[in-house]
C-alpha cells in the first residue's frame, strides 16, 4: 500500500497496473473514515485486482461559512484502518483485491493555478451540472455540488479508474457524478453501495462525531420521517400528501418534545428539506409513477447543544456549532 502525493507519481503507478491487466476501483473520500467507507472499499477489492483510496478535503465544497477548518482530519487512525483493511482482504480471499494506492495530495497539487474559492462568483476553473447540482442540497449550498464535480473530474482525470465508488447516503451526489460521466463521456463506471448505519439506523457519516450524546439521541428524527413515509409507499399510497405528511407531522411532535425539556436536556433541530423526488431528475413529484419508483430524502440540522453540562459528551468541537445531516431511503418500482 503506497502513499502518493503527487499526480505525476500516482499516474506512474496507474499505468503500470494498466500495462499489467490490472484493474483500478477508486474511493473518493475526505478520510475521518468509518464503516462506511470500508464497505465502499471492500466492494471494490472484490470487482478490481487493486483499490485507489483518496484522501482529500475539497474546500471548494464548503461554503464561505461551512465548517471546512473543523471538519475532522484523522490521518494516523485512517491509515491504519486502511492497513488492518487491507490484512483483512489478504486473509478473507485470494480472489479479493488490495488496496494499493493512497492518493492524498495537496489543495496546490489539485487545484494547480487559482487558489481555489468558495465564494459563489469566484474565479478558477470548475465544474457545473445544473439543474441537478441545484436543488435540494444545492438549494441551500450553492457551491457543494460545484465542488463536488469539480474535484470528481480531477480525481477521474489524474487517477482514470475503471470504477468509481460512491455511498447511497449521499444519493443526489450519486445522481449528479452519473450526470457527469453520462454528459462528458468519461471512461468509468459509476457503483454505488447501499448506505451502511448505526444499530439504530442512523447513516454513518463523518459528521457524526460532532454531535454528542444529547443530539446523537435526537438525530434519528430524520430517520424516523423516511421509515415512516415509506411505510405510506407500502400500504399502497401513492401521492406526495399521503406520503410525506404523517413525516412532517411527526418531525413537528419530536421538535415540540424537546421544546418542553429544560434547555440542559434538549436537543433542538430543524428540517432543512424533505423531498420526495424523481430518481432520474429529483425534480419533486405530487404522485409516485409505480414503474419508476421515487427518492425519499431529507436533510435536518442539528443546532449547538444549549446549556452543556459538566463532563457531558458534547461530542467534537463541545457541541457550539450545528450539524447537517442528509439520508435517504429509494421507494423501489412496482
Amino acid at each position: 500500500m503506497k502513499i502518493f502525493r503527487d499526480v505525476q507519481d500516482v499516474r506512474r503507478h496507474r499505468k503500470h497496473l494498466l500495462l499489467s491487466n490490472r484493474t483500478v476501483g477508486l474511493v473518493p473520500t475526505m478520510g475521518a473514515l468509518h464503516a462506511g467507507h470500508l464497505a465502499l472499499i471492500r466492494q471494490a477489492a472484490q470487482e478490481n485486482s487493486d483499490v485507489f483510496v483518496s484522501v482529500y478535503v475539497n474546500p471548494t465544497q464548503f461554503g464561505v461559512t461551512e465548517d471546512l477548518e473543523s471538519y475532522p482530519r484523522t490521518w494516523d487512525a485512517d491509515i491504519k484502518m486502511l492497513e488492518l483493511l487491507n490484512d483483512e482482504l489478504a486473509a478473507s480471499s485470494p480472489q479479493n483485491g488490495r488496496i494499493s494506492a493512497i492518493f492524498a495530495p495537496t489543495t496546490k497539487t489539485m487545484y494547480p493555478t487559482v487558489p481555489p474559492s468558495s465564494e459563489l462568483t469566484g474565479e478558477g476553473s470548475f465544474v457545473t451540472i445544473t439543474p441537478l447540482g441545484s436543488i435540494l442540497e444545492g438549494s441551500s449550498r450553492p457551491v457543494f455540488f460545484r465542488g463536488v464535480a469539480t474535484v470528481c473530474m480531477k480525481l477521474f482525470n489524474i487517477i482514470t479508474p475503471d470504477k468509481f465508488y460512491f455511498g447511497q447516503k449521499d444519493v443526489q451526489q450519486t445522481i449528479v457524478i452519473k450526470r457527469m460521466v453520462r454528459d462528458f463521456w468519461l471512461n468509468t463506471e459509476v457503483r454505488i453501495a447501499p448506505t451502511v448505519r448505526e444499530d439504530d439506523g442512523l447513516a454513518m457519516s463523518s459528521r457524526n462525531i460532532y454531535l454528542g450524546e444529547r443530539r446523537r439521541a435526537t438525530a434519528l428524527v430524520l430517520f424516523k420521517m423516511l421509515q415512516l413515509a415509506e411505510e405510506q409507499y407500502a400500504l399502497g399510497r401513492r401521492t406526495r400528501a399521503a406520503i410525506i405528511d404523517p413525516a412532517l407531522e411527526l418531525a413537528r411532535s419530536m421538535a415540540a418534545e424537546q421544546y418542553r425539556l429544560p434547555p440542559s436536556n434538549r436537543a433542538v433541530f430543524e428540517v432543512i428539506y424533505f423531498s420526495l423526488a424523481d430518481p432520474d431528475t429529483l425534480e419533486e413529484v405530487d404522485q409516485v409513477d409505480e414503474g419508476k419508483g421515487a427518492i425519499l430524502s431529507g436533510a435536518v440540522k442539528m443546532l449547538p447543544v444549549e446549556q452543556p453540562q459538566p463532563e457531558e459528551d458534547c461530542g467534537l468541537g463541545d457541541g457550539r456549532s450545528s450539524v447537517r445531516l442528509i439520508d435517504n431511503i429509494i421507494l423501489m418500482p412496482i
